[in-house]
C-alpha cells in the first residue's frame, strides 16, 4: 500500500527504545516504524522524543521492511522525497 518517497501524515502509537511505530492517519491498520536515528529529536536535544499520541509528517523512506516500512520524520529525507518524486 505505502510507496518508497510518498508523504504521510502519521500518529505514534507505540515508543521503543530503537524508535517508534506509527499508524498512518486515515489509514487503519496501516503501520509503520521511524527509527530513532530518524526522527528530530535524536539529532536536537531541544525536541521532545516521540510519545504516544503524537502526530508527525514523514516519508517513506523503505516500503518493503517488514514487519513496518521504514519511515523518516527528518526535514532532510523529506526534501529528498520531493526531489526524488519531481516535486521540486
Amino acid at each position: 500500500m505505502l510507496r518508497d518517497h510518498q508523504e504521510l501524515d502519521v500518529t505514534v502509537v507505540a515508543v521503543a527504545p530503537v524508535g517508534a511505530k506509527v499508524e498512518v492517519d486515515g489509514a487503519e491498520g496501516v503501520f509503520g516504524f521511524i527509527d530513532q536515528v530518524k526522527h528530530p529529536s535524536w539529532w536536537d536535544a531541544d525536541i521532545a522524543p516521540p510519545r504516544a499520541g503524537d502526530r508527525l509528517h514523514v516519508c517513506v523512506l523503505d516500503a518493503t521492511r517488514e514487519p513496518f516500512p521504514r519511515l523518516s520524520a527528518l526535514q532532510a529525507d523529506i526534501a529528498a522525497a520531493r526531489r526524488l518524486r519531481g516535486d521540486t
